[in-house]
C-alpha cells in the first residue's frame, strides 16, 4: 500500500483498508514469522524453548501479559521487541492526541471531525514505533498519569464546564490507544492504581472521573515483575493478576555457551579497542563461571538474583583492565589475563544482594572468595586435580613446582606487568611449562596457561595466594602460615 497517496478518509476506504485490534494486528504478523520458521525474538538467546514458545502462545491467544522473573533476564527487551510485531505504518484521525482509528474514532475530537468533514477528513500514518509507551511503576505514580484527568486549564481557556470532554487531559494509557503499553516493576504500583485496571483489561474501556464518557480503548498490555517484589516491596493485588491472561516466566541462561552469547551480542566494546586486545575462550569461561557461582553462593540472595548485566559489565571491566595495563607499558597489543580480574571485582560488589553472613565477609571477599571456586572448575577442565596427590609428591605432576615453593621461593605478578615482566615472572617457575606441553592451545596463550595453573592451585590450598596492594604473591602454604603466625605473636 502506498501510504503517501492516500491522505483523506475517503482514500483510506477506497484502498479497502480493515481496521484490526493490536491484539488482532500482532497476532497476524506473528503467524507470518512462524509459518516462514522465522524467529519471533531473533535478538534473544536461551529462551528459544521456554519462554519465547511461551510468548508465542499468548500473543496467539490475544492476551495480555506478565513476564515474571529476577532482574536482568531479559524482560523489557522482549516487551520492546513485541513492537516489530505490529504493522509498519498505522492511519491515525490526523490531530488526533489518542491514536483515534479513522473508521471507528472514539474520542469527541474523531468523532466530531469525521462527522464534519466525511470522506475529505485528513489522515495521517504514524510509524509503529511511535505505538510504544513504556512506564517504570513507581509508588508515586498516580491515576492521573496513567488514564487522565479534568484540565482546568482547558476548561478555561475554551470556556467549558469541567464534564465536557474537550477539557480532559489524557493519561498514558488513554494515549497509548491502539498501541503496546508496558509497565515495568508493576508490583511496585500502589494498590489502588492497580484498581484502576481492572476495567480496561476485562472491559477493554475506561472512565475517567465520574463523566458518563466510556472509551473503548484497544491496547496491548504487557507487565513486567520481580519475584521478590511480592514480598519486599509490594505485591501484584490478585484480581488483577486475574485479569491478565498469561504470565510467563524468565530465568537465566542455562549453559556457559549460551551466557558466553549473551555477554559477547551485549557488550559494548569500541572495534578499534577489540583489534588489541585478545581474550581467550578460557577467560571468558572463566567470567561466566565466576557468574553461575555468584548465582549458586549461599552468601548471594537468591531472590534478589544475579542480573546478566553484572556479566556484560565484567567484561567490558576485564577489557579496560588489559586496555590500561597496554596503555601503561605503551605496548601495541595484549593478551587478557587471570590477573585482570582484579578490575572485574567493582562490576560485582555493586550489583548482588549478600545475606547476613555475606555481609559479615564482605562484598569485595565474597567476590574473591567465589572467583577463586570459578578458577577451579576452569583449572580441571585442563589439568589433573591437585588433591589426588597431597599425600607426596612421588609421582606428582606438581612436585616440582611444589618443591620450589617449598624451598622459599616467591612469584609476584603484579596488576600492571608487562608482557615480558609476566613471562619472566612465569618463566622461573619449575614443572609449569610440562604441565601445559600436552594441551591443545594456540602457542601465544602458553603464558596464560601457565598462569591458570599457578592460579589453580593457589585455589586449592596448594600453594598460598595474597592480595598486597597491586599484585598477587605466591609462596610456599607452610611458610606462609608460620609467617602469620610470627606476626600475630610478634616474632619478626
Amino acid at each position: 500500500m502506498d501510504y503517501s497517496k492516500i491522505q483523506t478518509l475517503g482514500q483510506l476506504k477506497k484502498a479497502k483498508y480493515t481496521s484490526k485490534s493490536v491484539k488482532q494486528e500482532m497476532r497476524d504478523n506473528l503467524i507470518v514469522r512462524l509459518t516462514k520458521n522465522e524467529a519471533s525474538f531473533p535478538s534473544i538467546l536461551g529462551f528459544e524453548d521456554t519462554v519465547i514458545p511461551d510468548l508465542e502462545r499468548a500473543i496467539l491467544s490475544k492476551h495480555n501479559i506478565l513476564l515474571l522473573g529476577l532482574r536482568g533476564q531479559a524482560k523489557t527487551r522482549l516487551a520492546r521487541l513485541c513492537l516489530d510485531l505490529l504493522d509498519e505504518y498505522m492511519p491515525i484521525i490526523e490531530g488526533s492526541e489518542i491514536n483515534d482509528d479513522p473508521l471507528k474514532p472514539i474520542s469527541r475530537f474523531g468523532i466530531d471531525l469525521v462527522n464534519e468533514m466525511g470522506d475529505k477528513t485528513p489522515i495521517q500514518w504514524i510509524h509503529r514505533s511511535e505505538r510504544y509507551v513504556e512506564k517504570l511503576a513507581t509508588p508515586d505514580v498516580s491515576i492521573a498519569d496513567l488514564i487522565g484527568d479534568v484540565d482546568p486549564i482547558k476548561a478555561a481557556t475554551l470556556k467549558l464546564p469541567y464534564s465536557d470532554e474537550r477539557v480532559i487531559h489524557f493519561g498514558l494509557i488513554t494515549r497509548a490507544h491502539r498501541s503496546i503499553f508496558v509497565i515495568n516493576e508493576l508490583p511496585d504500583l500502589q494498590a489502588r492504581i492497580q484498581v484502576s485496571l481492572f476495567n480496561i483489561l476485562q472491559e477493554e474501556d475506561l472512565q475517567i472521573r465520574g463523566f458518563k464518557l466510556r472509551l473503548p480503548l484497544d491496547v496491548q498490555f504487557i507487565f513486567t515483575a520481580n519475584p521478590e517484589d511480592y514480598t519486599n516491596r509490594g505485591s501484584i493485588i490478585t484480581p488483577l493478576k486475574d485479569r491478565i491472561e498469561s504470565q510467563i516466566l524468565t530465568h537465566y541462561p542455562t549453559s556457559i555457551e549460551i551466557a558466553k552469547s549473551i555477554t559477547a551480542q551485549e557488550a559494548n566494546v569500541d572495534p578499534e579497542v577489540a583489534k588489541k586486545i585478545e581474550v581467550s575462550d578460557m577467560l571468558k569461561d572463566l567470567l561466566e563461571y565466576f557468574v553461575f557461582e555468584l548465582r549458586s553462593s549461599e552468601l548471594i540472595d537468591e531472590k534478589s538474583g544475579v542480573s546478566a548485566r553484572l556479566s556484560i559489565s565484567s567484561y567490558e571491566n576485564l577489557i579496560s583492565t588489559a586496555e590500561r595495563r597496554m596503555l601503561k607499558n605503551k605496548e601495541k597489543k595484549t593478551l587478557a589475563r587471570v590477573t585482570d580480574f582484579w578490575g572485574v571485582i567493582p562490576s560485582v560488589t555493586g550489583k548482588v544482594e549478600l545475606v547476613y553472613e555475606g555481609e559479615q565477609i564482605g562484598s569485595y571477599n565474597v567476590a574473591i572468595n567465589i572467583l577463586n571456586e570459578a578458577i577451579k572448575e576452569v583449572f580441571l577442565q585442563f589439568f589433573p586435580h591437585p588433591e589426588k596427590w597431597e599425600d607426596g609428591i612421588e609421582n606428582n605432576p606438581y612436585g616440582a613446582t611444589r618443591m620450589w615453593f617449598n624451598a622459599g621461593n616467591v612469584v609476584n605478578l603484579e596488576n600492571d606487568y608487562s608482557d615480558k615482566e609476566y613471562k619472566d615472572s612465569l618463566d622461573q617457575i619449575p614443572g609449569v611449562k610440562a604441565r601445559i606441553a600436552d594441551l591443545d592451545i594456540p602457542k601465544s596463550h602458553e603464558y596464560l596457561y601457565k598462569e591458570l595453573l599457578l592460579q589453580g592451585l593457589a585455589a586449592f590450598d596448594v600453594i598460598s595466594k595474597n592480595i598486597l596492594n597491586n599484585k598477587l604473591q605466591f609462596s610456599d602454604q607452610l611458610s606462609n602460615m608460620l609467617d602469620d603466625i610470627e606476626d600475630d605473636y610478634g616474632l619478626n
